[in-house]
This record gives C-alpha cells, sequence and structure tokens, in this order.
C-alpha cells in the first residue's frame, strides 16, 4: 500500500476538522456572519461551511444570532460563537491579594473577585484558592464541569524539568515539591502556572497599550520586581523560562553577592516595597511607614518622601537603560503596586533615563492597574479551552 493510499481514508476527517476550525475562528474574530459571508472569508465552499456549521452547532461551539435585515433580497441567517460553551478561570496569587476571574468562552468576564490573601503557608494559601475559585464560579451562575481551563499567574518561575517555582521569596513555602499538583487537584487537572509579570504582559497585550506594538516590556514594581517581554507580538520566556527577572540585576553597591536560593536579587532588594521603606528610613522618615505612604506623603509635598521617592526613580532608570540597551522595546509599560503611582514617579524617572542613556522608550502606566495578571490570564486560558472544546467536541473530536 502506498503511503497516498494509507493516509486517504483519514483525509475527509482531517479536511472536516481544518474546515470546522476556519469557521469557528472566523466567527471567534469577526463576530456573527452568514453563510456567504463565512464562505467568502474563509475560502470555503458554501455547502462545505453550511455543513461545518451543521457540525458546529450541533457541538454546542456555534448558535444562531437571528437574521440581517434592512438589506435588499432575502435576509441572511446569522451565526455566532456560543460563548456559554465552555468558561475558563484566571487566578491571580500575589503575596497581598488573591483575585479570580471567570470568563466565558467569547471571553467576557461573567465572575470576578479580589480579596486580601491572609495565609502565611503554601497549603493555606492553595486552600484559599480552592474555596474562593468555587465561590465565584458558584455565583457567576456557572456549572463547575464548564470550566475546561485554569491559568494561575504566580511569582516566580515553573521549572518544567522538576515542577517546582523557583524565585517566589515573598510567598513562604510556594517553591515546595508537588504545590503545582495540589492546585491542580484544588482546581481542574487541566491548569497552567505561570510567572505573573509574563501574564501581565499578555493582558496588555490583549487589552491594553500593547494591543498595537509589537515589542514592548511590562515592568512591575510591587512586592517584588519582575519584568515581561514581548517581542514581535509574542512573549519571549528565555532558555529557562527566566527572561525578564530583571530583580537579580546587579546595582553599583546594592551587593552583588546577595541573590541566591530563596533571596532577592540586588534590584528587588533596593526598588520594591521593602527597599523603599529602608530608603525612606535612611533618608529619616519617622514613624509606621509602607511604600504606600512615601507615595502619599511626597504628593502631599513631604520633602524627604519626594527625595525618597528620587531615589527610587534613579535606582528604575538604571533598569530602564539596561532593558532599553537589551530589548530596544518601542514602549515601556509601568505596572504593580508602586509602578502605579506614575503622577509622583514617571518625572523623576525620565529625567533619571534621559541623564543616562540617549535610548529613550516611552514609559507609561499600566492601562489595566490590578487587573493586568488575573485578565492575561484569561486570555492565556481562552487560547486553550478553546483547543481543548474544539478537539473534543467538533471536527476531530467526539462527533466523529
Amino acid at each position: 500500500m502506498s503511503a497516498d493510499e494509507h493516509l486517504r481514508p483519514g483525509r475527509p476527517r482531517l479536511l472536516r476538522a481544518i474546515n470546522e476550525r476556519a469557521v469557528l475562528e472566523r466567527l471567534r474574530a469577526g463576530g456573527p456572519a452568514s453563510r456567504t459571508e463565512l464562505a467568502a472569508s474563509t475560502g470555503v465552499s458554501k455547502p462545505t461551511v453550511g455543513q461545518a456549521l451543521a457540525n458546529l452547532e450541533r457541538a454546542g461551539l456555534v448558535r444562531s444570532a437571528g437574521q440581517r435585515t434592512g438589506e435588499r433580497g432575502r435576509s441572511a441567517l446569522l451565526y455566532e460563537l456560543d460563548p456559554t460553551a465552555a468558561h475558563v478561570v484566571g487566578v491571580d496569587v500575589g503575596r497581598s491579594w488573591v483575585r479570580v476571574a471567570i470568563a466565558d468562552l467569547g471571553g467576557a468576564v461573567v465572575g470576578r473577585r479580589d480579596e486580601r490573601n491572609p495565609a502565611r503557608s503554601a497549603g493555606a494559601l492553595v486552600a484559599r484558592v480552592h474555596a474562593l475559585v468555587r465561590d465565584v464560579v458558584a455565583e457567576s451562575g456557572v456549572a463547575w464541569e464548564d470550566v475546561v481551563h485554569a491559568v494561575v499567574g504566580s511569582p516566580g518561575v515553573l521549572d518544567p524539568a522538576t515542577g517546582r517555582l523557583r524565585y517566589a521569596p515573598n510567598l513562604p513555602g510556594w517553591g515546595r515539591p508537588g504545590l503545582v499538583d495540589e492546585l491542580r487537584g484544588a482546581l481542574t487537572p487541566s491548569l497552567a502556572i505561570d510567572n505573573d509579570t509574563n501574564l501581565a504582559a499578555l493582558g496588555e497585550r490583549a487589552y491594553g497599550h500593547g494591543r498595537d506594538v509589537a515589542d514592548f516590556v511590562y515592568l512591575s514594581i510591587g512586592t517584588g520586581v519582575g519584568m515581561g517581554i514581548v517581542v514581535g507580538g509574542e512573549l519571549y520566556r528565555g532558555a529557562r523560562g527566566a527572561a525578564g527577572e530583571v530583580g537579580f540585576l546587579p546595582l553599583a553597591g546594592g551587593g552583588l553577592g546577595a541573590a541566591g536560593p530563596g533571596k532577592a536579587g540586588a534590584v528587588e532588594e533596593a526598588v520594591a516595597a521593602g527597599g523603599i521603606v529602608r530608603t525612606g528610613r535612611a533618608m529619616g522618615m519617622k514613624g509606621a511607614l509602607s511604600a504606600e505612604r512615601i507615595f502619599n506623603a511626597a504628593s502631599a509635598g513631604d520633602a524627604t518622601a519626594r527625595a525618597t521617592v528620587e531615589r527610587e526613580a534613579d535606582r528604575l532608570a538604571v533598569v530602564v537603560a539596561a532593558v532599553a540597551a537589551i530589548v530596544d522595546p518601542e514602549l515601556i509599560v509601568l505596572g504593580g503596586g508602586i509602578g502605579a503611582n506614575a503622577d509622583v514617579l514617571l518625572p523623576h524617572l525620565q529625567d533619571a533615563v534621559a541623564a543616562l542613556t540617549p535610548l529613550r522608550p516611552p514609559v507609561v502606566l499600566s492601562a489595566l492597574g490590578a487587573d493586568a495578571i488575573v485578565l492575561g490570564a484569561i486570555a492565556t486560558a481562552l487560547d486553550t479551552a478553546r483547543d481543548l472544546v474544539f478537539s473534543e467536541r467538533a471536527g476531530d473530536g467526539r462527533l466523529g
């Protein structure tokens, strides 16, 4: 038997899957359309489009969207992606907050909640995430079995060889063996865990300033420091997933030997929230200090607080200058709790960058604020969920 003869029995099934995917993707990207419009935009014949729509409708992936009226001749029956076919979960696990969102297959957020993170151990945090996600899914009226995929954003980098999270010193026990499996058991077997700042960059790419920018970075300054790098519209992870771990960049006088297992790097020690508090105290600020209080005092005109913020900007400028020289991004998006203080921080940061380098990419405040990570998790989860649902229900799936 020739190779062609061997492959021939599977060709109709493969062609059906290709055609159905083409129709489904056109409806997802372009909205409701008639058979004629789908045939024109996909290059598939109208009878084949009709068969694909029938299969997709039977699979629960496509539904009727009424008729187009107001035109001469017969009104056309329209079809659209059925967003209720499945749902996804996005979770942002941080030192201070846990944020959860539930979205349908069309990307509409149908459930949302943010809660303070009271957990002081990895086990307690997994239990909190489990309870919070279950509550939000129930409140949104979604059946748990309709959740087909979840993405969790977390500090650190997942090591695929060991299944452990590295570089997450701000979440005690978060790098222990078996944690990812515990999260899958608490949520859903179809689960991915990704670096929080990478997800924030993907959120910005999908919904924020990165929508029309091919090359940009998302620089997050908060409890920790991280960066997500988008090159050519795609997230760049590096050889071991650690691209963007700028918290480990050395600073002059920052202690080159400070970084190690379970330890923060020099930049993170200097410019994250704890570093700002230490700088404020060194400059003479008194009382109970936090990064938020220092920025509030600077906004109110306190001279010492302003000097503290200027020192922060000087240190951040070193990071921006290094990133500009290595990545040459079109844009730097500033996020995180400290990055949100753009009114106080940005003017001096821009001046400090100008004093260091002729490479001066625009620096803007994130369009998504605290929602960047959880929206990035949703955007990432949707990409996977659409493939999962299609492969299970249509094309090459169970309807074959």
